[in-house]
């Protein structure tokens, strides 16, 4: 195995990480400084990473009170190789782009057009997360 710690969001192996149906596990700080981990979907655009929630979830909480996260993705073909990213949430963006990212997550995750799991007054929100380091491990 080796790894390497100067990997970028524009290496096309390190894209598939995040446009495949690779699951993410987002590490927030809590208000005692604490760490909270969640598994969760991912998706990049552009230089982020971006990922849907809803308002008022504890990861969404968190960020909006200290940015700072980390996250690791494992490959599902291969789950000895991995990456991880440290990085701060630069926007939180709801509305309309929020709801019509998780239908798009539901197709990429569960070959659905809609997401099913959504509550009556959730609103969607997206985080986007610009990262500072990724390191790839294969």
């Amino acid at each position: 195995m080796t790894g390497q710690s100067n990997a970028k969001l524009t290496d096309p192996r390190i894209r598939e990480f995040f446009e495949g149906k690779n699951f993410a596990f987002l590490s927030s700080l809590m208000k005692d400084g604490s760490p909270h981990v969640t598994p969760t979907w991912v998706d990049v655009e552009d230089d982020n990473i971006l990922i849907n929630t809803a308002l008022g979830r504890i990861k969404q909480t968190n960020i909006s009170r200290d940015p700072r996260i980390a996250l690791s993705i494992i490959y599902q073909d291969n789950q000895y190789e991995m990456v991880t990213v440290r990085g701060k949430v630069t926007e939180q963006i709801t509305g309309d782009v929020a709801e019509k990212h998780i239908d798009r997550l539901a197709r990429k995750y569960l070959n659905l057009d809609k997401y099913p799991r959504r509550s009556k007054n959730e609103q969607r929100v997206i985080l986007k997360i610009k990262p500072e380091k990724i390191f790839h491990m294969k």
